[in-house]
């Protein structure tokens, strides 16, 4: 049994993965990291990490990026894995991020979804074809209100893994408001909806002369990251240091 300390336990996805936890036969939440809790959940809950007694085998991250450097600290610290699904870190985050996985496994993940990540491997291969072919390269993300950061981690991974198969040479875009020209050749747009409760929506466009090809991937309950992430965390128990990415778990 695979014990999984769950940062963010409170949170919308904290509570599915603990669900989901609950049904599966190989993990177990032994405990919950929160600012607040109400005693409803079945493992013990802490407001912070340092004073958290219980024994784990992995930790799995859906908090906020305020909170990651110390989450990385108390990880290096406990050589524990940690699954990291927060998204908006800065440049220095992700800079650390990449320093403490010389010292423990770390799986960084915008998006957990199979989905999204068969999604970033299909990308590579119709970039590779379609921008030579002159097709202009356009990403549409859509979420729900409440969310924080824009482009989303998943838009931005999905960008990546374009422009790394194009050599590196495409800028992000993300407002046009404040221009008046044709648009660039390598340039990949990025455009944020906000609104009601849309869980994820992503529709990446290849625009060419006289046609147009999108990939679509729409979410449509917060049940697909959690999955993702439990599997994540079961792939990554007992795994040496290094980064890992949901490539290394679908194969």
């Amino acid at each position: 049994m695979i014990r999984l300390i769950m940062n963010g336990c409170n949170g919308k996805m904290g509570q599915m993965i603990s669900r989901m936890a609950a049904e599966d036969e190989e993990v177990v939440i032994a405990a919950g990291i929160d600012k607040w809790d109400d005693g409803h959940n079945s493992y013990p809950v802490f407001s912070d990490l340092e004073n958290c007694d219980q024994e784990a085998d992995c930790l799995v991250d859906f908090s906020t990026a305020s909170g990651v450097d110390h989450m990385l600290e108390y990880c290096v610290k406990k050589g524990l894995p940690c699954v990291l699904c927060t998204t908006g870190l800065s440049e220095a985050q992700t800079a650390a991020v990449k320093e403490a996985s010389a010292k423990v496994a770390i799986l960084r993940s915008a998006n957990m979804s199979l989905g999204i990540n068969l999604l970033l491997k299909m990308l590579k291969e119709a970039a590779a074809k379609l921008a030579p072919a002159g097709f202009d390269i356009e990403i549409v993300e859509k979420h729900h209100r409440m969310k924080l950061d824009a482009p989303s981690g998943t838009a931005l991974a999905l960008a990546d893994s374009i422009n790394e198969e194009l050599g590196g040479d495409y800028e992000y875009v993300y407002d046009r408001s404040g221009r008046r020209e044709k648009r660039p050749v390598k340039e990949i747009g990025l455009s944020a909806v906000r609104g009601g409760t849309i869980v994820g929506c992503h529709d990446v466009i290849f625009a060419g002369e006289d046609e147009v090809i999108t990939f679509s991937h729409t979410a449509y309950s917060r049940a697909v990251f959690a999955k993702g992430a439990l599997q994540a965390a079961k792939f990554l128990t007992g795994k040496p240091a290094g980064m890992y990415d949901m490539g290394d778990v679908i194969g």
